[in-house]
């Protein structure tokens, strides 16, 4: 009975700790103006990417060796930084064109370290959809996305660690007890993806008409993506971006609500740009 009454105190022990500190850390996001609970500071955010680039560079074959393809890269992704309201961010952004050839994806680290692979880019249109492609992956930074993802990970270990303590009087079911506790927390995560996913969506879409493409750029991207299913399954960047089903239909509607008379003519495509440069150097 002591054993288990111990067992119960330290469990509860480490809820606590969890709970109080995922809660009691809450910051005013700048550019959302939302309340979130992160643990990490900007500063920490940068270091942490800085940190991660090249292995996750490694793990898409590394970095793609054409210079021209990179400076075009790092032109459309600062274009959308320095005209948009990220330029006043904490975050200095990088840009990374990754060699993977069979891997349509793009994805961010916190901190400001973008990644596209040659697949995705190979398979977009315009220069309007590869600033969608950055625009939504800046999102992604700005909205602090993943340094709320990492809070709800220290508070998921934090509570499964709880319930395995707790439930510790036999091996067996103490694993038990803390595998369901995991499954329910990676669900709670699936929930806030897609929430970051439309959020994302809607600031990659104002970053883009900030810094003069046309929006529409951004739909002509889920539909390149729609298009790239191979035997059915869906391209890797759904796996990592949850895909809600209506994506298309509210991002359509944000369009048509800013622009009722139709998307302003100088707000450009850049496909004469696009096909001159990745076209003819990326087969």
């Amino acid at each position: 009975m002591r054993k288990l009454l111990f067992r119960l105190i330290i469990g509860g022990l480490f809820a606590l700790f969890g709970l109080f500190s995922y809660y009691g850390n809450t910051n005013v996001n700048p550019v959302t103006g939302e309340k979130q609970r992160v643990q990490l500071t900007p500063r920490q955010e940068v270091v942490l990417g800085v940190q991660a680039r090249e292995e996750m560079a490694a793990q898409h074959g590394g970095l793609y060796p054409d210079q021209t393809l990179q400076d075009y890269l790092d032109a459309v992704g600062e274009r959308l930084v320095q005209n948009s309201e990220v330029r006043n961010s904490p975050y200095p952004f990088e840009f990374h064109l990754l060699r993977d050839p069979q891997t349509i994806n793009a994805f961010a680290l916190p901190g400001g370290q973008v990644f596209l692979t040659a697949a995705l880019l190979s398979r977009l249109g315009n220069e309007a959809q590869l600033a969608g492609v950055l625009g939504h992956e800046i999102a992604h930074v700005v909205g602090r996305h993943g340094a709320e993802h990492m809070a709800k990970q220290q508070l998921g270990v934090a509570l499964i660690n709880a319930v395995g303590v707790a439930a510790s009087d036999d091996y067996g079911s103490g694993r038990n007890a803390a595998a369901v506790a995991q499954a329910v927390n990676q669900l709670v995560s699936l929930n806030y993806g897609r929430d970051d996913e439309l959020e994302s969506d809607r600031l990659g879409l104002d970053f883009m008409v900030q810094a003069g493409y046309d929006p529409t750029g951004i739909l002509g991207l889920m539909e390149v993506l729609n298009s790239t299913r191979s035997g059915g399954e869906p391209p890797e960047f759904f796996s990592t971006h949850p895909n809600p089903a209506n994506r298309i239909e509210i991002l359509n509607d944000i369009i048509n609500q800013a622009f009722p008379d139709g998307v302003p003519s100088q707000l450009e495509e850049g496909e004469v740009r696009f096909n001159q440069i990745v076209r003819a150097r990326l087969r």
